[in-house]
């Protein structure tokens, strides 16, 4: 049986945003999922995902950003998307408190939903691990606008999950920087895989698409949980 979605509310500043708890009975962790910068937390990749990983003994916890939740199509800027990353996983700790789960609380995130996981956690926000469902290291086509500072700093584990084909990230550039960032970042390829991490000549629903990705990102926060 698939584990019932609690719906919920955080505050974020001044405003408020839409949140989903998920929770198997006894999960080993929390995740708590980001959307990409086009599409909000109800988007069937990000729900085929949590759904998986529910299914995996993951509790999980989606949330939409400030701009999301008022229907605006510009991302907010760090700042905001910050404050929103540090509300949601601090709902998703009382979540958690209420049932006495004691196990690790991961951040991961879409594309722009795991940047600003990985910027709130160089800023001093606390989570046992990241993931990123398709880093966004640079705009399709200009290689040299990296963004990848911020990274050097981060000592908790970090799963790089990554289409082969995708345009945000230069395969050798992103294999070099996950490198230099050290043994507590792990790359791993989606052979065929671009930026949805749709594979060319395979035509998969996006919820399918998502849900593949949730065994590797369990298995990776098993691996790395103490």
């Amino acid at each position: 049986m698939p584990s019932p979605e609690v719906p919920l509310t955080i505050t974020v500043g001044d405003v408020t945003v839409t949140a989903a708890y998920a929770r198997p009975d006894n999960p080993s962790a929390t995740l708590v999922v980001a959307h990409g910068a086009g599409a909000g937390m109800e988007h069937p990749f990000l729900t085929g995902f949590t759904a998986a990983l529910n299914g995996l003994g993951v509790a999980t916890l989606r949330f939409n950003f400030p701009y999301r939740e008022a229907g605006r199509k510009f991302p907010d800027r760090p700042p905001v998307a910050i404050a929103a990353w540090r509300a949601a996983m601090a709902i998703a700790a009382e979540q958690a408190g209420k049932h006495q789960d004691t196990g690790p609380l991961w951040a991961a995130g879409k594309s722009f939903g795991g940047r600003m996981a990985s910027m709130a956690v160089a800023d001093g926000m606390d989570a046992a691990g990241l993931v990123y469902l398709g880093y966004p290291l640079h705009p399709p086509g200009k290689p040299e606008k990296l963004r990848d500072e911020h990274l050097y700093g981060l000592s908790a584990p970090m799963l790089f999950l990554q289409g082969s084909r995708d345009t945000f990230a230069t395969p050798e550039l992103l294999a070099d920087v996950v490198s230099r960032i050290g043994p507590n970042a792990v790359l791993q390829w989606v052979e065929g895989g671009d930026h949805s991490f749709a594979v060319a000549g395979t035509r998969r629903p996006a919820a399918e698409v998502g849900a593949s990705l949730a065994g590797p990102v369990a298995a990776f926060i098993k691996d790395k949980s103490p």
